[in-house]
């Protein structure tokens, strides 16, 4: 672990690849697990005032749940997160034609419909933040399900940092970015 600024950052976002490859995984990641995408607070107002422009985007059962559930649910700890269809995938998920799961938030961003691309927790994904009252602890996150995604990043010699580069960009500005990008630098000549 190292420090930058208030935040606790694992090696491993310097050492391990990744890179998405939908095509393997099909967005496994937006159907299984036990639990919807993590929201942050801030996030919660802006689900709610985006909804009516995605809503048309998202299939039946998604809208069913979000009309039932919210744009959000509470945890059993008390945390906020995407509400899940039957306990299964996001409600915001579509699927494009070749059954991929897709986010509805990202494609009504990438429509010009909403400013929003989608919750940060997605965006920064295999990498999860955990909350202190002192600092945040940026973490990488394995699950099996990513396999092909390390196998693909480690092909192209891509660390997981490079390939967040926006998303950590979005959620700890640019010069946070820049001192990861120095350590990792600085770390990968220690090592050699």
């Amino acid at each position: 672990m190292f420090q930058i600024d208030k935040t606790l950052v694992s090696e491993d976002l310097i050492e391990k690849q990744f890179l998405c490859n939908l095509s393997a995984c099909k967005g496994a990641c937006c159907v299984q697990g036990e639990a919807g995408a993590p929201v942050e607070d801030k996030e919660r107002e802006i689900l709610e005032r985006i909804y009516p422009l995605v809503k048309p985007l998202l299939r039946i059962q998604g809208q069913e749940t979000i009309e039932q559930l919210g744009t959000y649910t509470k945890n059993g700890e008390g945390e906020f997160e995407t509400p899940l269809i039957e306990g299964g995938e996001c409600a915001y998920v579509i699927f494009d034609d070749k059954n991929t799961a897709l986010c509805g938030i990202e494609k009504a961003y990438n429509m010009g419909l909403i400013d929003f691309k989608k919750p940060i927790s997605c965006h920064l994904y295999p990498v999860r933040i955990q909350e202190f009252s002192e600092f945040m602890a940026v973490n990488y996150s394995h699950w099996d399900i990513c396999n092909d995604a390390c196998a693909l990043g480690k092909s192209l010699e891509l660390p997981v940092y490079k390939f967040l580069k926006e998303a950590l960009i979005r959620k700890f500005g640019e010069t946070w970015y820049e001192e990861l990008d120095l350590v990792a630098k600085q770390y990968y000549l220690d090592k050699s």
